[in-house]
This record gives structure tokens, sequence and C-alpha cells, in this order.
């Protein structure tokens, strides 16, 4: 690995460089790295704030199939379905509150200050800033039978195994879909922006919600496609 630009906020990785050899992936936060190598392990370097420091869980860190970041904190997956995170804990770093929910985790999916964890059960555990995702406690009875998280800055949207859908977040990031919830059904994907989600349907047909400024308002010409 070879790194640049601003050597505090991950520009810089000659602390460890000796250890980043056989890196599979990288995952960066607004001012650290993270690589996941090989054997599982991992190798952080940047800002520890931003989740540069990773020395109080690296006994933690092996076997890890993914990691996720949002912008300062980082979450990884582990393959046993368990969850290791670090960086600021106000912003899905720490997790302990919820550690217990968080077995048998098939997916990770962040946005900038929360995460968002997928069971094999279908059910989903979030934490993080609560009221920008990661608190979903209003929307829990509906989150089962998820496959599919995706994520905007301040919100999330689930997609059902029966092809509905669940938000919950920051209303201007499109974590209140209920406008529109009437029509999220049958969605076969959803995509997100900045601020806003449009939902594929089986049809063809699209379903928009959050900041218009940001894809939350489709135009006229695809609104009855």
């Amino acid at each position: 690995v070879v790194t640049w630009g601003y050597p505090k906020l991950g520009g810089d990785s000659s602390s460890v460089q000796d250890h980043l050899q056989n890196v599979k992936e990288i995952q960066a936060s607004s001012g650290a790295f993270a690589a996941l190598l090989s054997d599982g392990s991992v190798v952080t370097w940047g800002n520890q704030k931003h989740g540069g420091e990773s020395v109080h869980v690296q006994h933690l860190l092996k076997d890890v199939k993914q990691i996720q970041s949002c912008r300062h904190a980082f979450a990884a997956l582990l393959l046993n379905g368990n969850v290791v995170t670090w960086g600021d804990p106000h912003s899905g770093g720490d997790c302990h509150e919820v550690a217990d929910q968080l077995i048998n985790v098939v997916a990770i999916q962040a946005n900038s200050v929360a995460f968002a964890a997928i069971l094999s059960t279908g059910d989903v555990v979030t934490w993080g800033l609560s009221n920008l995702g990661g608190r979903s406690s209003e929307v829990r009875d509906r989150l089962k039978q998820v496959k599919q998280i995706s994520a905007s800055r301040c919100a999330f949207a689930a997609l059902r195994e029966d092809g509905e859908v669940v938000s919950w977040g920051d209303p201007k990031f499109g974590g209140d879909s209920s406008e529109v919830q009437e029509q999220l059904r049958n969605v076969e994907q959803i995509h997100s922006t900045m601020a806003a989600f449009t939902a594929i349907r089986s049809d063809g047909s699209m379903v928009a919600w959050g900041n218009p400024k940001s894809g939350g308002a489709l135009p006229p010409r695809l609104q009855h496609r």
C-alpha cells in the first residue's frame, strides 16, 4: 500500500507500513484508513478520533470478512457473524448497547454517522447517532425479513423480502417515506443519493423520497412510468 495526502488524516502510513502486506481491501473514514489483510486481520492508521487507532480491539480483529466505515468510525464483520467497532463512540465506534443483539450478522451498511446490521433472521440492528439512523426502534416491528439496506448521508432504507420498504433516520435525508409508503410495493431495488432514495418496482416504475434537490422527487416524465 502506498499513501499520500494530509499526514494526520491518513496520508502517512509509515508507522504501519511493515504490516501492510497482502492487503485485500481498504476502507476509509473522513480521516483514517482500515486495511483488511488476506489472513483476516486489520491494520489501521490516520486520525485516532476518526478510527485510525484500533489497538484496544486488535485482539478481536481476527477472521474479518468485511469492513464498513462511516465518517468517524469503522465496523468489522467477522466470519462467525460477530461485529467489532472502533472510532468515535458517538458515530458508531461503540456498539456495546446492542452488542448482545449483534449475533449471526450477515451484512453491515453505514451512513455518515451510524451503522445498520442485517442478521441471518432478516432482523436489523442499528447503532450510532440516534436521530440520524442509529435508532430504529420506531420501525423495529417492520424491520423483518430484510434483504438489503441502502444509506443516504443521515438515513437508511431497508428492502424486505416481500418487496416493501422501511426507512428511518433524518427525514431531510430520506428517513421518512410515509408520503409514498403506499407506492412502495413490489420493490426490487433501492438506490440512494446523499439525501434521497429511489425504489425500482417490479413493473419498472420508480418511487422517490427525501430531499427533492438530491433526487427525492421524480421528474414529471418518470412519475407515471
